[in-house]
């Protein structure tokens, strides 16, 4: 008799994204014939709750049957009472999984951009540290396909464009770090598994506090939906982010290969060319020349590059336009200047 249905599903995504991994390793690898490195490792970022253990079970699983090593890694942010403690046991059950290595690591929380992306930056920022430390090609995240609703939500909310609704991507990071084998699964699948594996899970209370956006659109924003479309939203967003990924996918090359065209000898933006572009085109050469010049990306909203397009599109001879990491940007003599102020 084979396992429940809820394990074999998270094991079967786990290793459809560990075959892709070492089909990426063993290319990187064939340039070094005489070399034989050790077996590569796995990490996976846990924090003790259901749809992180449910993915550390699936990797301590599969990992082994192909020839990888598994590890985890568990981030203790600091901000309940306790949270050491937790951290502690997570670890504890890292390991009576057979995951090694195994630790945890403490960040700071700053305030910057809001609690939530404040406590995000920082946790990403140890895991890859993590990742740098012990030499791993990648860290599984266990964001499932509830998540991904919630953030294309989030991004609707806040009138971003077709890339904040592409939700998360199922790689992404430096060099495709962080791999998401739950994206196409839901949340119910995940808590199954654990409970039929007798795992015990951790509810963070944080995740239930109403003071969280996110929190009060799982809790309250999405049933509603659901009560007034009927059931399948969540199946619905996620499958609007993948569509909405591939379509920004597609406009950023096409932005990456127009740049080089609307830029004068001296590597200046022209903006009669920039003009000429669609929208969406000429929209992102310009929030990449920002974030060049130093802009955060993570602060550069949708209405910053509008009133960056306004001085292309609705030129009045208004004066500079002041963006986050004291960037500006003006238009000089035809060409658009963007800089440190």
């Amino acid at each position: 008799m084979g396992p429940h249905p809820a394990v074999a599903a998270i094991r079967l995504a786990v290793r459809r994204v560990l075959h892709d991994l070492l089909t990426d390793h063993h290319a990187s690898t064939e340039q070094r014939p005489h070399e034989r490195p050790p077996s590569p490792l796995v990490l996976v970022a846990c924090s003790g709750g259901a749809d992180s253990m449910a993915l550390a079970s699936a990797l301590a699983f599969e990992a082994p049957r192909l020839g990888l090593r598994a590890g985890g890694v568990t981030v203790d942010h600091g901000l309940q009472p306790g949270s050491d403690l937790r951290a502690e046991e997570v670890v504890l059950r890292l390991r009576e999984l057979g995951l090694d290595p195994v630790e945890s690591t403490a960040v700071t929380v700053g305030r910057e951009g809001g609690p939530e992306a404040a406590a995000r930056d920082a946790r990403y920022a140890a895991l890859d540290a993590a990742a740098e430390r012990h030499g791993a090609i990648a860290v599984l995240l266990g964001h499932t396909r509830d998540d991904q609703a919630e953030t294309v939500l989030l991004g609707l909310a806040r009138g971003s464009g077709i890339r904040s609704l592409s939700g998360m991507a199922a790689v992404s990071g430096a060099d495709g770090r962080y791999r998401r084998p739950f994206l196409g699964l839901d949340r119910q699948t995940a808590r199954k598994a654990c409970m039929v594996q007798s795992l015990p899970v951790w509810d963070d209370p944080h995740n239930t506090d109403p003071a969280y956006t996110r929190s009060r659109l799982r809790h309250e924003g999405l049933p509603a939906l659901e009560k007034a479309l009927g059931k399948g939203v969540v199946e619905a967003l996620a499958r609007t982010a993948q569509l909405s990924r591939d379509d920004a996918d597609a406009l950023d090359s096409w932005a990456r290969q127009a740049e080089a065209s609307v830029r004068d000898a001296a590597g200046l933006l022209e903006c009669a060319k920039l003009y000429a572009l669609p929208p969406a085109v000429r929209r992102r050469i310009l929030r990449q020349a920002a974030i060049e010049a130093g802009a955060p990306a993570g602060s550069l909203f949708a209405r910053h590059i509008e009133e960056v397009d306004r001085l292309i599109t609705g030129w009045r001879g208004q004066g500079a336009i002041n963006l986050p990491g004291k960037v500006v940007a003006q238009r000089q003599g035809g060409r658009l200047v963007i800089r440190q102020g």
